[in-house]
């Protein structure tokens, strides 16, 4: 009886020791926002992520980054704002809200965001040696309704119709449609980037036979969903 009593304090110390040398795994988990984030091109986007258990966040390191630790697009430690530290891009485009913090839930805020914003984004959270994060996802976002429709004089081969549009992330689809919303192969179809790298689209279309009616062009950005068109009307 005594030996087992033993054995049994000697394994609740073991225990206890343990428990006080090993970090433990359960101390916080860090939740940011699941799925993509569509982010409008020119415009702000916000990313949160909360601490769980909720608990305060004031007096630990918080990071943002995107591929590389080292290279913070916001650095909040020791309870300050630390400017300086953050990546020349994100200069003045970056601000942390804080009103949360002490539910361990922050907020970042870009402003003016432009394609170079789209990828993964890391939230990072320093408590001592304990440290967790997590993941969220950006999209950037531009449509444009300034679509134009072009007809070169006709020739032996037909009737040739040109529809160009810029300022479109990502890629678009693009197709022509007759008046009863049949799609209409295009004889070619290009693309170039911008130096915001938005994309510039070019489509042709070669008509052989007589057309009467209108012609459309359409742009669908594929994210959104949201559809641009303008039509031409052939005697």
């Amino acid at each position: 009886m005594k030996t087992t009593r033993v054995l049994f304090c000697r394994l609740f110390v073991v225990l206890y020791l343990l428990q006080m040398v090993t970090p433990s795994s359960e101390q916080f988990m860090v939740k940011g926002i699941k799925g993509p984030i569509l982010a409008p091109f020119g415009g702000e986007v916000e990313l949160s992520c909360q601490l769980s258990p909720p608990q305060s966040a004031q007096h630990m390191e918080i990071r943002w980054f995107r591929n590389r630790y080292t290279q913070p697009i916001y650095l909040y430690k020791e309870g300050k704002d630390l400017y300086g530290e953050t990546t020349s891009g994100y200069v003045e485009r970056t601000e942390l809200l804080k009103d949360a913090i002490g539910e361990g839930k922050v907020t970042l805020r870009i402003f003016n965001v432009s394609v170079d914003d789209d990828g993964q984004y890391h939230c990072f959270f320093r408590d001592g040696d304990f440290s967790e994060e997590d993941i969220t996802e950006v999209k950037v976002t531009a449509t444009s309704s300034d679509i134009q429709i072009f007809v070169h004089p006709p020739n032996t081969k037909g009737l040739i119709m040109e529809c160009h549009s810029g300022g479109w992330f990502p890629q678009p689809q693009m197709e022509w449609r007759d008046s009863r919303g049949d799609i209409l192969l295009p004889t070619s179809k290009s693309h170039s980037q911008d130096r915001d790298k938005l994309f510039n689209m070019k489509m042709t279309l070669l008509l052989r036979d007589a057309h009467s009616g209108n012609v459309a062009c359409y742009l669908r950005n594929p994210l959104t969903g949201q559809e641009e068109r303008t039509s031409i009307v052939l005697a």
